[in-house]
């Protein structure tokens, strides 16, 4: 029942979580436990592309919840001149690239411990960024990021350049 209750009767974010997504938001779902039921630990859309300009700001909204942040690893083929460290918040974050293509970021906090996000397309739609982060952040999603995205009918091919809205 607590399920409800957080996400409202349909299963997706309450409505005030709605009207606050926008391009640029980090959506968690921090699990406390050495099990972790779901295949995401979260959701994040950027509003580009510019590893410089959006993951700073991911980051700084991470370290709040989890600590200092380590390492970031991302699809080299889905960023921009993906540098292999950046200075957040006076500290230096190692980047890692691969080219793996499968929509996520995983982030590495102290030595080991890794928090995986769905990355969702900075052109996606409002309501459809909203249903794909809803989807990552549901403990029971067993669902992969490529997966969430198609059947949220995320479309990272639009016209529609969400970058400016706020």
């Amino acid at each position: 029942m607590a399920q409800a209750d957080e996400t409202g009767g349909d299963g997706l974010l309450p409505d005030a979580v709605h009207h606050a997504i926008k391009p640029g938001t980090a959506l968690l779902r921090l699990e406390t436990t050495r099990v972790r039921q779901g295949i995401l630990d979260g959701a994040w859309w950027p509003r580009s592309r510019a590893v410089g300009a959006e993951l700073p700001a991911l980051v700084s909204a991470l370290t709040e919840h989890l600590g200092p942040i380590a390492r970031v690893g991302l699809d080299a083929s889905a960023w921009q001149e993906l540098p292999t460290r950046l200075v957040v918040d006076d500290r230096v974050i190692h980047i890692d690239s691969f080219p793996i293509g499968d929509d996520t970021v995983l982030i590495t906090r102290g030595d080991q411990d890794h928090f995986t996000l769905l990355v969702v397309p900075p052109r996606t739609s409002p309501d459809a960024a909203r249903a794909a982060m809803a989807r990552a952040v549901r403990a029971d999603n067993v669902s992969d990021a490529e997966q969430i995205l198609i059947d949220t009918d995320t479309d990272t091919d639009t016209d529609t350049d969400t970058a400016g809205d706020g």
